[in-house]
């Protein structure tokens, strides 16, 4: 005989308790990297998205390419044109507008405050 009896028994399945402590440390891995990477990079999509979608006229921008311009016309839901110099019109997408540097005129006002307006004057 080789193997002794000792030998044979321990070698039975795997306890379970020991296999939760090696996956463990994955799991704080995967825990520590959603915290420090995962979240906040989804907010600050959400931020951009949230900056892209309230771009108005009169807002100057700057785009991913540096450019930097007034915004004069918002074309569509993916297309702005900006004014980058007197009488020089660029379209751009959205999507790559990285920030608004000042605000533009206010959102239209309602019919009662632009009669109001007219009869002041």
């Amino acid at each position: 005989m080789l193997i002794t009896p000792a030998y044979a028994q321990a070698a039975g399945a795997g306890d379970t308790n020991s296999m939760l402590m090696s996956l463990l440390p994955f799991a704080l891995i995967f825990v520590i990297m959603y915290f420090l990477i995962l979240r906040p990079q989804q907010k600050k999509v959400r931020d951009h998205a949230d900056l892209v979608k309230n771009i108005r006229r009169g807002d100057t921008v700057v785009t991913s390419g540096g450019l930097v311009g007034k915004v004069t016309k918002v074309v569509d839901d993916d297309q702005i044109e900006f004014e980058i110099s007197d009488g020089v019109r660029v379209r751009q997408m959205r999507q790559m507008i990285s920030g608004v540097r000042a605000k533009g005129e206010p959102a239209k006002e309602s019919k009662d405050s632009a009669k109001d307006d007219a009869a002041s004057k």
